[in-house]
């Protein structure tokens, strides 16, 4: 389920987080899914249960999962007015992107025809203009 690279400079833990994020937006973990336990995630990826432990509690923090005692972790269905900061901060990027893009000397057009496009991948080719 989750490949991490033990070689990189980016923190195992770090890793995992950005996995399960990019699992969770790209909808393979459906909200209220529980995520595998700490120590059966650890002993499939022969990692410190800390070190899942850690992932699951950035997660939690930045919104993606919750938890309930004694059950475990479950992926947090998502609430559009609870995301006010880091729709901001996602802006922000989106800007720094679009401006990098101009810069390198693609046509406005051009780009929003690429964002057309990705749009259409996850709403299953439907777009409205």
């Amino acid at each position: 389920m989750f490949e991490l690279d033990l070689r990189s400079r980016v923190p195992i833990y770090e890793q995992l987080v950005e996995k399960i994020k990019e699992l969770i937006i790209n909808k393979v973990l459906k909200p209220d899914e529980q995520l595998p336990a700490v120590r059966v995630l650890a002993s499939e990826l022969t990692i410190n249960p800390n070190t899942i432990q850690k992932a699951y509690r950035e997660l939690e923090h930045r919104g993606y999962i919750y938890s309930i005692p004694g059950k475990g972790s479950f992926v947090r269905p998502a609430v559009p007015e609870n995301n006010t900061a880091r729709l901001q901060t996602l802006e922000n990027e989106l800007s720094r992107i679009v401006s990098e893009m101009l810069y390198l000397g693609l046509p406005p057009q051009n780009i929003i025809t690429r964002i057309k496009k990705l749009l259409s991948k996850d709403e299953g080719g439907k777009m409205d203009d």
